[in-house]
């Protein structure tokens, strides 16, 4: 039995699915806990920052991605926490859960093209090689 589950979002379909399959495995057990993270990539941050040179607007921007994940997550009565991180997101997952001793890790498949997957390299397949627990990917 899963007790502390950190579910990583990105806001696309398949993260919403994955939020299903998170609430699943922490249904019935009133010791599971579920705790949301959504990374913010630094240089995306940048970028918007340039655009709107206020750090007011980023603070509301932030804090409305909260909120977003808070209203997916409220409904299923399952204890929970949103978590925001900086960093690209597949280092960022992988050492926030080795750090904090989860028992289990949920994701979203990210749908990258076979080019794309190469290049990049996907950041759940970041994340299952280096997590030191398991990964449930749901796509």
């Amino acid at each position: 039995m899963y007790n502390k589950i950190l579910l990583a979002v990105d806001g696309s379909q398949n993260s919403k699915l994955a939020l299903k399959h998170a609430v699943q495995l922490a249904e019935g057990n009133n010791d599971a806990t579920v705790e949301l993270i959504y990374v913010v990539n630094l240089n995306e941050m940048k970028i918007t920052a340039l655009q709107t040179l206020n750090q007011q607007d980023l603070n509301h921007t932030l804090e409305e991605k909260k909120e977003e994940l808070d209203r997916l997550i409220k409904d299923s009565g399952i204890a929970y926490k949103v978590t925001i991180l900086l960093g690209d997101a597949g280092p960022s997952i992988v050492d926030y859960a080795n750090k904090n001793d989860f028992d289990v890790i949920v994701m979203g498949k990210r749908g990258l093209n076979p080019m794309q997957a190469f290049v990049l390299g996907s950041v759940s397949h970041q994340v299952i090689q280096r997590a030191n627990c398991p990964v449930l990917i749901v796509k």
